[in-house]
């Protein structure tokens, strides 16, 4: 028998995965990748040699594809965080938002048909408040043959969310999650519980991961907007990067469009407030990930991995930043 994941050997929602493979009479196994998780740890396989069933590790390639493909369940396992994928797409002047008015989308139907498939791989879909308000997105998978749509969180620091927004209106498809602050304005959190939002309260984004991770979440989508983007990245929570670079050019900052690096107009940066706060807004610089033994492996801001490729008319840049 050959496995992607050691054979569990703790009973869950389903029975153990040795007792059936020692049932089988099977007299040998091949695993791909080891089970981090608390729970496995190795146990399975050690049943199994008890059990006079020859078992092997695969080597090499073998390995490494195998821990690729089950990302999101080995950090979960290792952080009790979810896998964090963004997603960004510019045109080729640097803009990320399109002018008022016109589609929100930058990159081509090609794209787009992608990023849905890749929202409904996912458990969660995040976004920022401020995309929320420029665009009332829905935030579903609309996508042939989808399973289960997945939820949808918001980081709203104010507890600002429109009561009349898609998110709100379409519960009956998935839930919607509003990751707030403790200083939120306690009638905003009420009505928006009344609304049949669920309302998570974290001052920092690594509180808030955990949060979605105690949910359940083991994957989530980060789509919009740059400043959340940015949250992320300093608070060093962003595990994948996928990028499209669209060929047109959206002009100037004068249209209303924004930058990667910052919003157009209003204060400047050093006194505007981020969506959210991340971790080293409180004085504490992310630990480098070399020096945590919970982090993925990995040199900070250097990806292990990156390829590009082409979807439709845009290039798609794919980055890995951690491995677990």
């Amino acid at each position: 028998m050959y496995v992607t994941l050691e054979p569990c050997a703790h009973e869950g929602r389903q029975p153990r995965c040795v007792d059936a493979i020692l049932e089988a009479g099977i007299g040998r196994v091949v695993i791909a990748s080891d089970d981090p998780s608390e729970k496995a740890s190795g146990r399975g396989p050690g049943m199994l040699r008890d059990g006079e069933v020859k078992v092997e590790f695969a080597p090499g390639e073998e390995a490494t594809a195998a821990r690729l493909l089950n990302q999101p369940f080995r950090k979960h396992a290792r952080t009790g965080m979810p896998l964090v994928t963004l997603k960004l797409a510019i045109s080729l002047d640097g803009q990320t938002t399109t002018p008022e008015g016109a589609s929100p989308w930058i990159s081509g139907a090609k794209s787009q048909e992608l990023v849905h498939r890749w929202r409904a791989e996912s458990d969660a879909i995040a976004v920022g408040i401020g995309t929320v308000l420029a665009d009332n997105p829905l935030l579903t998978a609309r996508t042939p043959a989808v399973h289960r749509q997945p939820a949808r969180v918001a980081f709203d620091r104010q507890a600002r969310l429109p009561l009349d927004s898609q998110l709100l209106q379409t519960l009956d498809q998935s839930p919607v999650l509003v990751v707030a602050a403790q200083d939120s304005d306690p009638s905003r959190l009420t009505a928006l519980r009344n609304a049949g939002a669920e309302i998570l309260v974290a001052d920092d984004i690594s509180a808030a991961l955990s949060d979605l991770g105690r949910r359940g979440i083991t994957s989530l989508f980060l789509e919009g907007g740059a400043t959340l983007a940015a949250a992320f990245d300093e608070a060093a929570q962003i595990d994948e990067v996928r990028t499209f670079v669209a060929p047109i050019l959206l002009g100037g900052l004068a249209s209303g469009s924004r930058r990667f690096e910052g919003e157009a107009g209003g204060a400047p940066p050093a006194q505007r407030r981020p969506v959210f706060r991340p971790d080293a807004s409180r004085g504490q610089s992310p630990t480098p990930q070399a020096k945590n033994p919970a982090s993925g492996r990995g040199t900070p801001g250097l990806p292990l991995h990156h390829a590009i490729k082409s979807i439709g008319k845009d290039a798609l840049i794919t980055a890995r930043f951690k491995e677990w």
